[in-house]
């Protein structure tokens, strides 16, 4: 390889990975890529302007979707994590087709490990209601346990909680207690937590499911995909420590200072890079 060459692959290598989400629920995607890959930089935009995408039609999802990638793509990014159920389950597929980059979502990694975890073949689904109607779960999920029976339940109220910031309030856990009461007698012993928010209620929806009921986390297990996919394809960074001025930044559709407030809640530090873009201009 010459010089050229190879001076391209590192500064390729060390290009940031692009992580997108309908809002703030995608941090928690964003917080297991900086645990299991701290070499790497980041730039993550959240769409919180026009959250939530779980209502939304998939022709709408979609066209945001290519929009926040075009944004993503004037960053340089290297590879791309649609941190989001909803746009994974609507759009991933086709921007697949469209861009010449590595991409992945967060449903494809989740249901792998759940049909893997499962020993009754009987697995819970909690996700938006664009997630849940989509059947993107049972479908992936069969591709490794065909016998499996999945049992979806929509969630939409823990989105707004979540983002009010009542993690541990009493009216969360009543609401957590209505919506798991529909998984009552249905045997499941595994439950996917299909959006990027619900891993912040880990606790609570623990707490009302039982301790023989096993929480797969999509967002742990996206950024395990996501270390793999940039050792197949030769594009993990090699640099060190030398490296962390800079390594993550932030854009919103919305209100910097709210995001912030946030970030500063679920990252193990305090998020000052934060700008507002227009993302219908992409």
């Amino acid at each position: 390889m010459s010089g050229k060459s190879e001076n391209k692959k590192t500064d390729i290598c060390k290009a940031p990975i692009g992580v997108f989400d309908s809002g703030v629920g995608g941090l928690t995607v964003m917080r297991e890529i900086m645990r299991q890959l701290p070499n790497e930089k980041a730039v993550y935009f959240g769409d919180t302007a026009r959250v939530p995408y779980g209502s939304k039609s998939k022709e709408t999802v979609l066209r945001y979707s290519r929009q926040i990638i075009r944004f993503l793509r004037t960053r340089g990014v290297k590879a791309i994590v649609v941190a989001c159920n909803t746009a994974s389950a609507y759009a991933l597929e086709t921007i697949q087709e469209e861009i010449d980059l590595p991409i992945i979502g967060v449903v494809k990694p989740g249901a792998q490990v759940a049909a893997e975890t499962t020993r009754s073949g009987r697995i819970g689904v909690i996700g938006t209601e664009g997630t849940i109607s989509s059947r993107i779960y049972p479908e992936y999920i069969a591709r490794w346990n065909p016998e499996a029976a999945v049992f979806g339940k929509a969630c939409p109220l823990f989105v707004p909680l979540v983002e009010e910031g009542l993690l541990k309030d009493p009216v969360t856990e009543e609401i957590a207690s209505r919506y798991l009461r529909e998984f009552e007698g249905s045997g499941i012993d595994t439950l996917i937590l299909g959006c990027t928010h619900y891993p912040l209620l880990r606790s609570t929806i623990g707490k009302v499911m039982g301790e023989t009921v096993a929480l797969v986390n999509p967002a742990y297990e996206t950024a395990r995909s996501l270390k793999e996919l940039l050792r197949e394809q030769k594009l993990e960074n090699p640099g060190g420590m030398e490296e962390q001025a800079g390594q993550y930044e932030f854009y919103v559709s919305d209100s910097v200072q709210r995001f912030q407030r946030f970030a500063s809640m679920i990252l193990s530090f305090e998020t000052t890079h934060a700008e507002q873009i227009q993302i219908e201009e992409y």
